[in-house]
């Protein structure tokens, strides 16, 4: 009984889109500097994010890494901070904090009970401006970064896989640059380097405040006016990219590693990403993915490639939306011993074959779309997950509006909408095929 009235709540909620959280309000300060609030007083506690409009893709050509460079330094000296000062006082008052780079953004959050709002904004707001380099900080931090590239990429022949398969998908974009940056131009990185870095993109009118939890917009709006309000704006210009050429030709990257256990082959699409106030490809494109591959059992390729045919030992699709530019859309196959990667490509081949003859299974597409709903209505009870949407969206030049409409969106989604989709990523648009193996005489 327990578990039919769950499921029955949860179709309800499905049917207009997920609950969201009690109240979102925002607003700009005169610097800039916009703020997001996101209500939440079941606990007194509060997420404080400070997103930046700068990341991989924003670097200086030459100077890959650059951001994430940055972020790593943000955590030294100010004028008013000593070295580690920042982490140790959040830790201090019983929070947490932590720091992530991506290739639109540059995020800083710290989790801390509601009282201690204040002081975070007071320390957001100093290294904002304030940051004090010098080249033993800069020495210091290269060495780490070039070990975390060692152990998390060059360590890992999955890691090098990756990078080159991103590198052949983007022709001109700087999508195809990694995020920690190439080991030969992070060697080179100075202090100069970084410091012009740190002053052309971190200034308020080129930020996202973030604030969810147990506050009200006017508390917010306070003391966001006395911490971050004084602090000048930069005049920072819209970003602008080189894009890509229209793609002509499929591309191949086959790369051996005698590190390799379980070859795999993955094909990826360049996709449309989420736009403000155009969000419907998009949606039908995250539909797509958990059609084809978002659960190990349902789904269409892991049930015939895993399940009645057992000819993979895993299998999966993937399309992340939450995009400034042409985002990735992919297929992956890891075959069971014995099934060669040329034989793994065809069996995807001819699974999405298959899906584009027959269409959807009408019953899976509902299923679908009732647990795509049900994973947003309990992400509902992490503010935490919640800020990080909402900054992961408005720093992609999405607004809080296409962030609130998004459910309702995908909810709305008919099967012709998603199968228009196939057809536009599987027969209209080039990709890149990679086979990741060990050395044949290995």
């Amino acid at each position: 009984m327990l578990r039919f009235a769950l499921a029955a709540g949860l179709a309800a909620m499905a049917l207009t889109g997920p609950a969201r959280a009690a109240e979102v309000t925002e607003f700009t300060l005169e610097n800039g500097l916009q703020v997001v609030v996101i209500e939440d007083h079941r606990t007194p506690v509060v997420v404080h994010m400070l997103w930046y409009r700068a990341g991989a893709a924003d670097e200086p050509i030459g100077s890959s890494g650059i951001a994430h460079f940055l972020e790593h330094l943000m955590f030294k000296a100010t004028e008013t901070l000593e070295n580690g000062e920042f982490s140790r006082t959040v830790e201090a008052n019983g929070g947490s904090d932590n720091a992530f780079t991506s290739w639109d953004y540059t995020g800083y959050i710290q989790r801390i009970a509601a009282d201690r709002l204040g002081l975070m904004m007071q320390m957001e707001a100093d290294r904002m401006r304030n940051l004090l380099l010098t080249d033993e900080d800069i020495e210091t931090e290269r060495s780490v970064i070039l070990e975390e590239r060692a152990q998390r990429t060059d360590s890992s022949a999955g890691a090098l896989f990756t990078e080159q398969m991103r590198a052949s998908l983007y022709l001109a974009h700087p999508y195809r640059i990694p995020i920690i940056g190439w080991r030969h131009e992070v060697e080179t990185l100075g202090r100069e380097d970084v410091f012009e870095f740190y002053q052309d993109h971190y200034a308020p009118d080129n930020a996202i405040l973030i604030v969810a939890g147990d506050v009200t917009p006017d508390e917010v709006r306070a003391l966001a006016e006395q911490y971050y309000g004084p602090l000048e704006p930069s005049g920072i210009e819209a970003r602008e990219r080189p894009m890509d050429p229209p793609i002509i030709a499929d591309r191949r990257v086959y790369y051996e590693d005698p590190r390799v256990s379980d070859p795999y082959v993955i094909r990826s699409y360049l996709a449309p990403e989420r736009d403000p106030g155009d969000q419907r490809m998009a949606a039908a494109l995250t539909l797509l993915s958990n059609i084809l591959g978002g659960s190990g059992q349902t789904s269409l390729m892991p049930r015939i490639l895993q399940v009645e045919e057992e000819r993979a030992l895993y299998t999966s699709a993937s399309y992340g939306g939450t995009n400034l530019d042409d985002t990735v859309f992919s297929i992956f196959n890891v075959p069971v011993p014995g099934v060669t990667l040329e034989e793994a490509e065809a069996d995807m081949d001819r699974v999405i074959a298959q899906f584009l003859e027959e269409g959807i299974d009408p019953e899976q597409f509902e299923r679908i779309k009732f647990q795509w709903a049900a994973d947003q209505i309990f992400m509902q009870d992490d503010v935490g997950q919640l800020a990080r949407s909402y900054g992961a969206a408005l720093t992609s030049g999405l607004t809080v509006a296409d962030v609130q409409a998004w459910p309702d969106i995908i909810a709305s989604i008919t099967e012709e909408e998603v199968m228009d989709a196939a057809r536009l990523i599987f027969e209209e648009t080039h990709s890149v095929t990679g086979y990741l193996t060990a050395p044949e005489d290995q």
